[in-house]
This record gives C-alpha cells, structure tokens and sequence, in this order.
C-alpha cells in the first residue's frame, strides 16, 4: 500500500508541474505588450514632427489622446477652461458614456456635429461647474485650431507632391477644395 501510495503521489506531483508549467507556457504566450510606433509627419513649417503611440492606434490624436474625446484634447481644454486636466478627462469619459448609442447608427447616417459639441459643451458645463457658453467658445477654439492643422498638413503634403511631380497644381488645388468643402477626407466642416 504504501508503494501504491508513492507512485499515486509521484504521478499527482508529475501531473501538477505539467499543469503549472502548460499555464506558465500558456500565459507567456497569451500575455503581450503592445510596443509603441514611431511615425513621422511634416509640419506646416515644413519640418518633421515625430509622435509615439502605441501599436492598438490609441492615443493619438483626434480620438482619444490625452485624455480626448473625439479630437478634444483634454489638456488643451482644460488649459483653456483653468481646470485640472484630471477633471476635464474624467468629465469627458463621464459624457462619452453616458452618449453611447443603444445600438448602433442606421448606415450612411450621422449625428450633426454641431448638436454633438452642443451636448458635449453642456454636459461638460454641468459636470465641472462652468458657464456653457465659456466651455463652448473653448470647444470652437479647439476645434477651429485642430481644422487649420489639419489644412496646414494637407497643404504641405499637396506641396510635396507637387515638386515631386506625383500631382500638378491644378490637381493639388481640386483636392485641397474637396477637403475644405468636405466632398472627401476630413475637412472643415
């Protein structure tokens, strides 16, 4: 009996570290970090703006960077409005879960964005404690300065493709019209 007991407890202890060492293997393997990404643009003053993220795209700009909703940066607001960007940030995910559509929108539509910043502006306003219309004209500020970026950038890449003969200036002028009118891409709305 007491040989039959070793081997049962052999076997036990064999099978146990097999076990323990397929979950390490396991977990090893399941378990990754993304590594950020290292991407490269030219500015408006033709210089090269490098920017890290991380390899899911988060953190960039334009979604949720710093804190951000929707291309609102939380520390440029909260610069703007003179409350702690931990505030700002938290009053921003407040409001972006509590607009989280039941389901999602019918295809080809979408919300107005200016009834979207209106609602954004109020529920910021109640939640920080600051007149509407001073969290309002910070949203414009924002967003009118996020619009020029963006048209400088484009311009600067047009301009590139046009000295490296990828476009003619004509083309280059079509394509910045179509952006400005929002016919494509981005552009001011």
């Amino acid at each position: 009996m007491v040989r039959t007991k070793r081997i049962a407890l052999g076997l036990t202890a064999t099978a146990l570290a097999l076990g323990a060492g397929i979950g390490v293997a396991g977990m090893a393997s399941a378990t990754t970090t993304p590594t950020p990404s290292t991407s490269s643009s030219a500015t408006a003053d033709g210089s090269t703006s490098t920017s890290t993220a991380p390899a899911d795209g988060k953190g960039m700009r334009g979604g949720h960077g710093h804190g951000g909703f929707r291309g609102v940066d939380a520390a440029e607001l909260a610069t703007k409005l003179g409350v702690d960007e931990a505030k700002v940030t938290e009053a921003l995910k407040a409001y972006r879960d509590a607009s989280k559509p039941a389901t999602p929108p019918a295809e080809g539509t979408r919300p107005d964005p200016a009834v979207k910043q209106a609602e954004l502006a109020k529920s910021l306003a109640a939640t920080l404690g600051i007149d509407e219309a001073k969290v309002t004209a910070a949203l414009e500020e924002l967003r009118t300065a996020e619009q020029a970026d963006r048209a400088a950038a484009l311009k600067t890449r047009l301009d590139a493709a046009v000295t490296d003969g990828k476009l003619t200036q004509a083309e280059a002028d079509a394509v910045a019209k179509a952006v400005q009118n929002g016919v494509i891409g981005g552009g001011g709305r």
